[in-house]
Parts: C-alpha cells; structure tokens; sequence
C-alpha cells in the first residue's frame, strides 16, 4: 500500500482519507491541530498561527486563525464521510520560541493558540487526547491516517509518537 504525503503549509488546513501522512514543518507558537475518525480512517491536520480571527484587520483565511480553522477542518472531514461524534484531536506546537522579561500574556503567542484550541475543541465536543504544547523549541509532525498516529520531531529532543 502506498502511502501518499501531503504537505500542510502555514495558516493551511486539510483533511484526508487514508492511506495518507499529513506533515507539517515548523511549529513554534503555531500549533498543529490533528484530528482523527477511527472508524472511517479519516484525518484532518491544521497549522493555526493565531487564536483570534476577530482580532485581525485581514481574517479571510480560515486556516490562519484557530477560532476559524477547526469548524472549517470538521466540514472537510466530513464532506470525505468522517463522522463528527467520532473525532479525537492531538495536538503540537504553541511554544514561546523567544523570552521577553516584561511580556504581557498578549505576546505569549503559543500559550494564546493552545489555549485557543482547548476552547475551540471543548466547544466543536471533540476529546483531546494527547498534546506535546509549549516549551522553547519548534517542532514538525507527520500525522498518519491509516492509525491516527502522530510522529513529532525537534532537532534538540528527538523524535516521540503519540
């Protein structure tokens, strides 16, 4: 069986069948949002920059916020038969790549996004079942489809699945 690769830029999100790897490279304050239906085999994989759509002048862009981007990753797993009371998520990323002394939770990008998307999950009713968030260091995930396992790679620690 050939597994077929699909590449996830910045502010993008999309949905696949499997057998497919969903990849995605350079989380820092992003967060990589990975939803997966087990029973239909169906993925979903959203690289988020920011948690608040209602706080840009330019918001057209689903992908780039995560207020926009999980309703809109749900509508296409479902246009491929993913059925939404099945879905788990994972999720990546959010980290503080740069400190600042006197930073207001306002700069404290990562920490916005992940909380962004605990809320946003919370409220679409869809169980977060594991998370690699935070920290100071960037990360790439390939999210495979055929199992719903997630592999995350970081230069300075490694490789882990989840």
């Amino acid at each position: 069986m050939d597994i077929v690769r699909i590449n996830i830029e910045i502010a993008e999100y999309k949905a696949a069948r499997h057998p497919t790897e969903l990849v995605t490279i350079g989380l820092g304050s992003c967060v990589g949002i990975c939803l997966y239906d087990p029973i239909a085999r169906i993925g979903g994989l959203a690289h988020v920059m920011l948690p608040d759509s209602t706080q840009a002048r330019l918001s057209n862009n689903k992908g780039k916020f995560v207020d926009t981007a999980v309703p809109a990753l749900i509508a296409e797993m479902s246009k491929l038969g993913a059925d939404r009371s099945r879905l788990v998520a994972k999720i990546v990323g959010g980290a503080e790549m740069f400190s600042f002394d006197n930073a207001s939770d306002f700069m404290r990008i990562g920490k916005r996004n992940v909380e962004a998307v605990i809320a946003a999950l919370k409220l679409e009713k869809i169980p977060l079942i594991a998370q690699d968030t935070g920290k100071n260091y960037g990360r790439s995930i390939r999210f495979c489809t055929i199992n719903g396992q997630l592999y995350i790679k970081s230069i300075a620690h490694g490789e882990k699945i989840m």
